[in-house]
């Protein structure tokens, strides 16, 4: 599986560009799932959820991008349904985009649900588009800064796939905790390195090589 952790989507060309290659070919020959799970956990999440299913969030844009086919996939629904009727479609598309929201909330389910678990034997051909949370999830932890829903067994432990941690925002305009600042102080607490990311960044990742995608700015930190 190779990876694409963005802070806001598909924002501009060079993130464009390194989602194609990826892809191996055009996003209008691919097929897509995306999960809106994260979204629930945050005020207007219902609401948030349909905008980024329905491609009309143009400030993150991921479902709107032209794909060959797109399909929902709801983490909560499918401890409830056989495996059968959603494992063998995640591993046949190309591509999971996974929305924003809480990355505690979305990991949980990613742990509940199964997807966790499938994740790791999915082909090299998969790949994984996460915005915000659905990049954050990704990291060893994201650290007590991002901590908004609490899971049962408490903590900021996400799913570890890669081996750095994510601020993404920085310096939005709308987040006026999301500064250099903030994620200089939020960094100092990490045991991983991390990489502060504005909303024109991506971290491009395949078999464990990090490259940074960028029209914009960001900053990567050492323990």
């Amino acid at each position: 599986m190779k990876l694409l952790l963005t802070s806001a989507g598909i924002k501009n060309t060079s993130i464009h560009n390194a989602l194609v290659d990826l892809l191996g070919k055009p996003i209008a020959e691919s097929s897509a799932l995306c999960i809106p799970t994260a979204n629930y956990a945050q005020r207007g999440g219902a609401g948030n959820a349909w905008r980024f299913i329905s491609g009309q969030e143009p400030e993150t844009p991921m479902c709107e991008l032209g794909w060959k086919s797109l399909g929902v996939l709801e983490l909560t629904a499918l401890p409830s349904i056989d495996e059968e009727l959603w494992v063998p479609m995640v591993r046949e598309i190309d591509v999971l985009l996974v929305n924003g929201g809480d990355p505690l909330y979305l990991c949980y389910w990613m742990r509940q649900s199964g997807l966790a678990d499938l994740l790791p034997e999915l082909g090299r051909e998969t790949v994984y588009v996460g915005l915000s949370a659905g990049s954050m999830v990704m990291t060893p932890n994201i650290g007590e800064y991002f901590v908004g829903w609490e899971p049962p067994t408490g903590g900021d432990r996400t799913l570890g796939v890669v081996d750095f941690a994510i601020f993404p925002h920085l310096n939005n305009p709308d987040l006026p905790r999301n500064t250099m600042a903030d994620a200089e102080r939020w960094a100092a607490g990490m045991p991983v390195p991390s990489y502060a990311i504005d909303d024109q960044t991506a971290m491009k990742v395949i078999d464990g090589a990090v490259e940074v995608v960028s029209e914009g700015h960001w900053k990567r930190f050492t323990p």
